[in-house]
């Protein structure tokens, strides 16, 4: 909640990013800040280009998938919106627009289309390779051999879509920030009582976000007529899943400490000291600023082990900069208690969550019964993604 017309806050979303000019698609300024703002995180499963090339004779978008995923968007129309899972084309950085064009503008089953005048788009550690065998299989070419694994460079990335300008100059992005360099840290590299995994050189070299992380400052309008702007940081990223490892539960430590990330950093101060950005900034979050952390966490707060004092998850959760809304499912009326803020079959993983200053008006996860209408959106053989959409209203009040 804002308090003084001089004070800044940012909201954070979690998410990666290279340091170049991102995709904008014009600057509005606004004359008056709105009474809310919604924030939604979208993990919409294997948004890849050869799905997005998929178009009729006018160049609307045909797969299935993409136009059930791009109607739940204009039925929540979030005014910032990070999607996980879709493909990072290097060489173009065209897919995000594409999805935009091709799907978000275009009316699905009678909706409003939905447009984003700027978007963030930037590479991402998944599919990049590392020329070493990570997963000591004997091999140094297979997709978890990479930065973060993927079987192509840029698969499973990242696009923040914003109604409001984005402040560039202000971009902090942690993409190439190593492992070895958190205090710490879980890597399991033979020191202290960890297992011994990776080598001295995988140490040397390996990044700690398996896609990135994203401090993106949005800019939600002006306060009053002196002129200062209201902003929110949007804290974006997508920690690697805690599975398909072994004993050395090298996964499982890696997501712990991609989410540490993000809780040293809005914790600031010497706990975040030791943070280096890719443009070589160090340090985490002032005192004062507001934030979102949204995003595809992989982590779930009941079903987790707690092999490192806590579940990863809890070190948000139990945060005192961080506050948890609880969105729970649509037809959460039709589900055990313990199951209505599930966000996947597999759990809670998907998360937009406010600092604790803000306020809350709205959450929710899109996920309707199954004798909704609408379950059709949701539905297999053909569902929109493996998992829901989660939204979070906060108050703009000057």
């Amino acid at each position: 909640m804002l308090r003084s017309a001089s004070r800044r806050i940012a909201i954070t979303i979690v998410t990666v990013v290279i340091m170049s000019t991102p995709e904008s698609h014009g600057e509005k300024a606004m004359a008056r800040p709105p009474s809310r703002v919604r924030f939604a995180t979208f993990n919409v499963w294997e948004l890849s280009s050869a799905k997005l090339a998929r178009v009729d004779a006018a160049g609307r978008g045909t797969h299935p998938q993409l136009r059930k995923a791009a109607e739940i968007v204009q039925r929540v129309r979030p005014a910032v919106l990070l999607i996980n899972e879709i493909d990072f084309d290097a060489r173009e950085r065209k897919n995000a627009t594409l999805f935009l064009e091709r799907y978000l503008k275009i009316p699905q089953n009678d909706q409003q289309p939905i447009d984003y005048a700027h978007i963030f788009f930037e590479p991402v550690n998944t599919g990049v390779p590392t020329g070493l065998d990570l997963d000591n299989d004997g091999r140094a070419n297979g997709p978890a051999d990479a930065f973060g694994f993927g079987r192509y460079e840029g698969q499973y990335g990242m696009a923040l879509y914003s109604q409001f300008p984005l402040d560039r100059g202000g971009v902090r992005t942690f993409q190439n920030f190593k492992w070895k360099d958190m205090p710490g840290n879980l890597m399991p590299d033979g020191t202290g009582a960890k297992p011994e995994w990776y080598s001295p050189l995988e140490t040397a070299v390996f990044r700690l976000s398996s896609k990135s992380h994203w401090d993106l400052q949005v800019r939600v309008g002006p306060l009053n007529r002196s002129g200062a702007v209201l902003t929110i940081h949007v804290l974006a990223c997508h920690p690697t899943p805690p599975a398909f490892d072994g004993a050395e539960d090298r996964n499982g430590r890696r997501n712990f400490d991609e989410i540490r990330l993000w809780a040293d950093y809005v914790a600031g101060g010497d706990r975040a000291a030791y943070l280096v950005d890719d443009r070589g900034h160090c340090g985490g979050l002032p005192p004062a600023v507001a934030f979102v952390i949204m995003g595809d966490l992989n982590a779930d707060p009941n079903r987790d082990v707690r092999a490192y004092g806590q579940a990863a998850i809890d070190q948000l959760l139990n945060s005192p900069r961080v506050q948890d809304p609880k969105p729970q499912r649509s037809g959460a009326a039709e589900v055990a208690e313990w199951a209505r803020s599930k966000t996947a079959d597999f759990g809670r993983i998907d998360y937009v969550l406010p600092s604790a200053d803000l306020k809350v008006v709205d959450a929710g996860v899109f996920w309707p019964a199954p004798r909704d209408p609408l379950y059709r959106l949701i539905d297999e053989p053909a569902p929109s993604s493996d998992h829901r959409l989660v939204y979070v209203d906060v108050a703009i009040e000057p």
